[in-house]
């Protein structure tokens, strides 16, 4: 039977999905008996199913498909998958999944702070992204987390880093909304623009994804990242 990881389902919520997880970061090891945790079915917010993911002892887990910005039509998936996939980045749990950003070669860049995929379809050579991707990768590129009556976000998916304090209430109110996805309705126009303008959002279709993934401990001294 596989174990289903019910909860709280995020706005975004495509169907349920399911997942084999192991214990081992190398794929072939997890295939072990010992090391796989088998199939689990998510039905509900990515962070919630990261954790409890980790809590069981997974540390890595491959996605039933790939993930397809370029489709609005399945907008829910694409916005879930990538919710997900950046939840266990946070916990530094690998990922085996794929992502098709399209033909523009630097497209991949937006998602460049998740673990690397094993393929970037859609570009003349899939590989070759993928491999730049897992080159440049490192935990903590683009990441928020909460302080006393602010948010700080640090992001370096462009080389360089660019660093946002936040404590007006609304960008608080829009952040809290978007972390498992958003319908574009949900969130103030201009606080909206304000986030896309600085690839925080990214839209696909009628759903917004936030991309910073949530950071509880630094990896490195914060200076560093």
């Amino acid at each position: 039977m596989t174990p289903v990881l019910t909860g709280t389902a995020p706005y975004s919520a495509s169907a349920p999905f399911t997942v084999t997880a192991s214990r081992d970061y190398d794929p072939e090891v997890g295939t072990l008996p010992a090391m796989s945790l088998g199939r689990y079915e998510i039905d509900l917010s990515g962070g919630e199913a990261a954790r409890r993911l980790f809590a069981a002892g997974a540390r890595h887990v491959t996605l039933p498909r790939p993930v397809d910005v370029t489709d609005t039509a399945d907008a829910a998936w694409t916005v879930r998958a990538l919710s997900f996939v950046g939840d266990l980045s946070s916990l530094a749990v690998s990922v085996d999944w794929q992502l098709h950003a399209g033909p523009d070669p630097d497209a991949w860049r937006h998602y460049g702070h998740l673990h690397p995929p094993t393929a970037v379809l859609g570009t003349a050579d899939p590989a070759a992204a993928a491999r730049e991707w897992r080159n440049a990768y490192y935990i903590c590129k683009c990441v928020f987390r909460y302080g006393p009556g602010f948010i700080q976000v640090r992001d370096r998916r462009y080389g360089e880093l660019r660093r946002f304090t936040i404590d007006e209430p609304e960008y608080h109110e829009a952040i809290a909304a978007l972390t498992d996805g958003a319908h574009v309705d949900a969130i103030p126009q201009p606080v909206l623009e304000d986030l896309m303008a600085e690839t925080l959002v990214l839209r696909f279709g009628d759903l917004l994804w936030w991309a910073p993934y949530r950071v509880r401990r630094w990896s490195e001294a914060p200076m560093v990242i």
